[in-house]
This record gives C-alpha cells, sequence and structure tokens, in this order.
C-alpha cells in the first residue's frame, strides 16, 4: 500500500556529514544534561510512602490529586488500583517525615470536604528497593542492545549491526535527556517506554537495511553506487515509513492527551522516540553504514559453483 510514489531517488546519503553532526551535536547536549541535571526519579526509584485507599463511591481523580497537590508532598502520582473506588498514591520521601504522618496528612486532606474513603494499606519502598530496579533496567537495556546486535550480525552484516546499536543508543540517550532537561518524572512506565522505542527503532532499521539488501542484487543497481543504492533504499521505503509511523505516532498521541498523568510520561518517551527513531534509522544508521565501508560484496554472497554463477 503507497499513499504516493517518489519518481526520483533523494539525495540522502548527500547530506550525511550534515545529519550525522546534528545528531553527534544533540547527543552530547542530551549526555550534558544528564550529568548536569540528572533523572527526576520517580517514588519506584529513590523510595517512598504507598498508599491504597478505598473509596464508598467511584473516586475523582483529578480532585484526588489536588488535594495530594495541596499538601506540597512533592511529585506525588494518583492512579486508579484495579477498580474506580480504590485508588494508589505514592508519596516521595520526605525528610523528617515518617511514613505514618504522611499517610495522616494524606487522609486528612481527602477527608477535608467530607469524602468517604478507607486506608488500606501504607507501606514504605526503601532505597535498596529503588536501587534494585535501577540496577534491573540498565540490565534489561543492556540484554536488549546485545540482543539486537547479534540479530543484525547474523542477518546483514556486522557493519550494519555497529550502524543500528549507535543510532539505537542515539534515540534512547534523547529520550533520557530530554526527561533530564524538563526534568519529568522517571518511573517504571517510562523505562518500559524506552525499552518500546528499542524495539521500535531498530525495526525502521531492518525496513530500511532490508531494502539495502534486495537492492544490491538488483541488475538495475550494479552501476549505482553504495551511496545512490542506499539513497534509493529509503526513497522507496519512504510511503511505507509515513503511514507506519504516523498511525503509530496517532495513537501514541491520543493516549498523551486522553491518557492521563498514569500514561503520561510512558507517551512522552514513545512520541520523542518515534520522531527519533525515524531520523536515525534513516539520517543516523545508514551514513553510519556507509562510514564503515559497506560494499556489495558484503550483501552478496559469492557462487559456490559455475552453474550458479551462470544462473
Amino acid at each position: 500500500m503507497e499513499f504516493f510514489r517518489i519518481k526520483r531517488d533523494i539525495p540522502f546519503m548527500s547530506y550525511g556529514k550534515l545529519t550525522t553532526a546534528i545528531s553527534l551535536l544533540t547527543f552530547v547536549l542530551a549526555v550534558f544534561f544528564l550529568v548536569t541535571r540528572g533523572l527526576n526519579f520517580s517514588v519506584e526509584f529513590t523510595g517512598g510512602t504507598v498508599m491504597e485507599v478505598q473509596y464508598a463511591q467511584a473516586a475523582n481523580l483529578p480532585k484526588i490529586r489536588e488535594q495530594v497537590g495541596t499538601l506540597r508532598l512533592g511529585e506525588a502520582t494518583v492512579q486508579s488500583l484495579g477498580t474506580s473506588r480504590d485508588v494508589l498514591i505514592r508519596l516521595p520521601n520526605k525528610p523528617g517525615v515518617t511514613s505514618a504522618q504522611l499517610s495522616n496528612q494524606v487522609m486528612g486532606a481527602l477527608k477535608a470536604d467530607g469524602g468517604q474513603l478507607e486506608l488500606r494499606k501504607v507501606e514504605f519502598v526503601g532505597p535498596s528497593v529503588g536501587a534494585e530496579l535501577v540496577e534491573h533496567g540498565l540490565t534489561a537495556i543492556t540484554i536488549v542492545c546485545l540482543g539486537i546486535m547479534l540479530y543484525l550480525a547474523l542477518r546483514f552484516e556486522w557493519r550494519f549491526a555497529v550502524a543500528a546499536i549507535i543510532a539505537n543508543m542515539h534515540d534512547v540517550v534523547i529520550i533520557l535527556g530530554c526527561f533530564a532537561l524538563f526534568q519529568w518524572e522517571f518511573s517504571l512506565t517510562v523505562l518500559a517506554g524506552v525499552l518500546a522505542v528499542l524495539g521500535y527503532s531498530v525495526n525502521e532499521s531492518v525496513v530500511v537495511f532490508d531494502r539495502i539488501r534486495e537492492n544490491f542484487r538488483k541488475p538495475a543497481m550494479r552501476n549505482k553506487s553504495v551511496a545512490e543504492v542506499i539513497d534509493n533504499a529509503i526513497t522507496s521505503t519512504m510511503s511505507r515509513t509515513i503511514i507506519t509511523h504516523g498511525s503509530t505516532e496517532a495513537m501514541v498521541l491520543s493516549m498523551l492527551v486522553f491518557g492521563g498523568p498514569a500514561l503520561h510520561g510512558f507517551a512522552i518517551a514513545l512520541t520523542i522516540g518515534i520522531v527519533f527513531g525515524i531520523y536515525s534509522s534513516v539520517l543516523v544508521a545508514s551514513p553510519i553504514a556507509l562510514a564503515l565501508g559497506i560494499k556489495r560484496e558484503h550483501m552478496i554472497k559469492p557462487p559456490k559453483s559455475k552453474q550458479e554463477a551462470v544462473v
């Protein structure tokens, strides 16, 4: 399915040095913000108090967030827990205040307007648990990256594997840099979004790389340079890219606008990741693969016999 067909190949590779320089600059800025500002970790990572309350009737989450916000306890998270009556409240650590005191303050604010609710459970999440989550999250990202590199090296060629993993890490660092710059809360749902972006971005790279490999085998492309072959591959997949990523971005933006605070961080991570995933797959991974010296013979196995050569 194609909405349009581009008759002339767009010379993407002629802008390869410029796009790579822009990517390098944004990457350095993202790392700078990560080092200087750091991530604003949520309660799951830093530790804090977790409360479960149950209302007599359906809970009004926006109103609860407003009531908890009046206490000025920091970045509090309020979300539904299973049913419309059950609510989960996460509160960050506050020096000199115990979990019992925090829960009493919150319950007092929630009951101030005559609300009928019951405190079901109060738990303290220690910093050690948060450190364990950080370690497991980094381990998950490392395993995903290694798996992607192995898959691409086996399916294509090691130059493509290196180019794709650099482009993917570029996307991840950009996402983390945006969260550090604007001090958005980095929660487990955001981490899930980052892992989703890794898989999503590599899918676009695989589509482009697969078309490059097909082009190397086409007789019409034998007299074309490697850069021209890559340009043709990217141009011929643009319609597919616009359809796929456009529909996905529309869904993610719907989550961002209508999903509420529970999905806000996840949707932001995916929104940034999809945009930069398209950019990196086309204007980062391909120029890097070209710079690493991919050649026609890397993608086409030599014939085992003279009969295969004739065929």
